[in-house]
């Protein structure tokens, strides 16, 4: 099982001589080293960040303070605030859909997938590089063009799309309909195809990595659980993207074209349109086979990340490293046949409401056992609590409490009375939104050191910790209580109903929450550059933690080891482990070399394992004989 390129590593040296020829333009901006590609996901996952939770800002200020004059945003907002200071309804609209645009493809889906599986797969595996070097530069430069054209649609006249994150039929596929359904819309649609095509080649490149240039010894029952984690998510997104592409690709045509593929029966003004046989509900199933996939696109690496933060800091092996495997098998397969709980208000069957309602009931099984294995973990570690620790705990926590109220929403019975309310708005930014938040920032923490060479500042980290996880909760938790009063989503003004109107005061604490959580974001941004120049330097292996990125230099280079890529010759999590004089052995420590701590199967490998070093030795001699 374990595969290893003869070539691949009779090359370490070449590729270590490769570094030197590089100039800026090679290294820094069309780089085909994994892990600058990956450090550039992550600056323009920050970036993103930074617009998505502006915008969200810009609303929350509208729904916490509806009567509030904006007139000090006019100098940013231009025309978009009116003549009485208030922000343009339709403009809300776009910020709405921006905002989830922004956080789930460009922050949660490329900031998180591309950074930690482009920097980690090569090195945690053993490989030099990533399969294709000029692929993965490919997928960073199509996310890139994406993010431009949809950071150009924010400036056009009409606005941006205005039409939701889920971008549904007719009003999307209408460009009279509302401002934000015209050119707006349709610079939406071609920034997700450069998406698309960059998550494609980024997921098929991840893949046969892994599959095919793991080092010696490095079996997949020896991978880490990111690894897996980076695996499953590609394996995902080869699947499901492909069918939002199919999707987009006919919202065009009925747009551009004359087609009817979503379109019937639509009046407007008292004139009916031309089109016939369409069908809305098509795009929404369409749309939610990518959509709710994506849950788990979004939330798979951050769990990944999370496994291997709690155990290198809890000192104690991963409770049931098989048994984690497994769930995330299950919720690979399951993430495929759940998309209809979005639709149960669409009219559908009962009966196949109830399927999909098993189905969905049965994904928490999984995901149960994830956090089961978490909290296990941690059961009487030795827990250290650096920044990432706590904010893997967090995410812990986020899942719990978020993923609770997805069985609230996975009863249809229950789900008709709070779909579109903040109920639905409180679970997944809980169990998706934060709790992937949470990892990818753990994983920041976890890996800045052999990002950049340095520390993080683990104060700074602290109060960031702290104040972002109360304020998520300041900020999500009250929205279950207006949800469930039937408090709807993407209202602009809800003054003019009495039973949301008894609701004022929890809309200014939501929102003023939201404002510091946003702010405390700043903490983070600035240990983060600071740190990045002026931060302590840091030594090989801070988190003494077992996994092979730690082998390589402080700052590898272009090839990550600059000789022989090391052997595998144990699972990652051998932390604590009785008898071992340390509480930790790296993967690259034989058997034969700890015969005090080894366990009775491993007693018995140490045989083969020394007749496997003795050939390799014997053919060592021989190459250095001919030369």
């Amino acid at each position: 099982m374990a595969t290893a390129s003869a070539a691949h590593h009779d090359t370490a040296h070449d590729h270590h001589d490769h570094e030197h020829h590089d100039n800026f333009i090679t290294k820094y901006i069309f780089s085909q080293d994994h892990k600058m590609i990956g450090k550039q996901f992550l600056v323009t996952g920050i970036f993103w960040a930074l617009i998505g939770g502006f915008l969200s800002v810009l609303f929350r200020l509208q729904l916490g303070f509806p009567d509030l004059s904006l007139e000090f945003l006019r100098p940013l907002l231009g025309g978009w605030i009116d003549e009485t200071g208030k922000l343009d309804p339709t403009f809300y609209l776009a910020l709405v859909t921006m905002h989830g645009t922004i956080m789930v493809f460009f922050v949660l889906t490329a900031g998180l997938s591309g950074t930690f599986s482009n920097f980690l797969i090569p090195l945690q595996i053993g490989a030099r590089d990533m399969a294709s070097g000029f692929m993965n530069m490919l997928s960073y430069w199509f996310f890139f063009i994406s993010g431009v054209i949809m950071f150009i649609s924010l400036f056009i006249k009409t606005g941006p799309a205005g039409g939701g994150w889920v971008i549904y039929p007719p009003l999307s596929a209408l460009e009279q309909a509302i401002p934000g359904s015209g050119l707006g819309m349709t610079l939406w649609l071609v920034a997700m195809v450069f998406f698309i095509a960059s998550s494609l080649m980024g997921g098929i490149n991840y893949i046969t990595t892994i599959i095919n240039l793991r080092t010696k010894g490095m079996s997949f029952s020896r991978l880490p659980l990111t690894i897996w984690a980076f695996f499953l998510t590609a394996v995902i997104g080869l699947l499901s993207f492909p069918v939002l592409f199919g999707a987009a690709l006919l919202l065009v045509f009925d747009r551009s074209f004359g087609t009817s593929f979503y379109l019937s029966d639509i009046y407007i003004a008292g004139e009916a349109l031309p089109n016939t046989g369409g069908s809305p509900v098509l795009f929404q199933h369409l749309f939610w086979f990518l959509g709710h996939p994506e849950v788990y696109i979004v939330l798979l690496p951050a769990l990944g990340i999370t496994s291997e933060v709690i155990a290198t800091n809890s000192r104690k092996p991963i409770f049931g490293y098989k048994a984690m495997i497994i769930s995330m098998l299950g919720i690979t397969i399951l993430s495929f046949i759940v998309w209809a709980h979005h639709m149960f208000v669409s009219g559908m069957n009962p009966f196949l409401g109830s399927i999909f309602m098993f189905l969905t009931l049965i994904i928490a099984v999984p995901s149960a056992v994830k956090v089961f294995n978490y909290l296990t973990t941690l059961w009487r570690g030795n827990l250290v609590f650096t920044p990432a620790m706590l904010f893997s705990i967090g995410l812990v926590s986020f899942f719990i409490s978020g993923g609770l109220t997805g069985i609230f929403l996975g009863n249809s019975a229950i789900d008709i009375q709070l779909h579109d309310t903040y109920f639905v708005v409180a679970h997944f930014h809980l169990v998706m939104g934060s709790a992937s938040f949470f990892g990818m920032v753990a994983g920041v923490y976890h890996w800045f050191p052999k990002m950049f060479g340095r520390m993080m500042d683990a104060k700074l980290g602290y109060v960031h910790f702290w104040l972002t996880f109360i304020g998520v909760y300041l900020v999500f938790f009250p929205m279950h209580y207006i949800g469930i009063a039937g408090f709807p989503r993407r209202y602009y003004n809800w003054t003019n109903f009495a039973f949301t109107d008894m609701y004022t005061d929890l809309n200014m604490f939501v929102s003023a929450a939201a404002i510091i959580t946003f702010a405390s974001q700043f903490i983070f941004l600035f240990n983060f550059f600071y740190s990045m120049f002026r931060g302590r330097k840091a030594t090989q292996n801070p988190w003494r933690s077992n996994t092979l990125e730690w082998t390589t230099p402080v700052e590898p280079g272009h090839g990550n080891w600059p000789g022989e890529i090391p052997t595998v010759y144990r699972w990652p999590y051998d932390y604590s482990k009785p008898g071992a004089a340390d509480d930790f052995i790296p993967q690259t420590v034989p058997l034969s070399q700890t015969p005090e701590s080894n366990l009775p199967h491993e007693q018995e490998m140490v045989k083969l394992e020394l007749e496997i070093m003795k050939e390799e030795a014997e053919v060592l001699v021989a190459n250095e004989s001919k030369h």
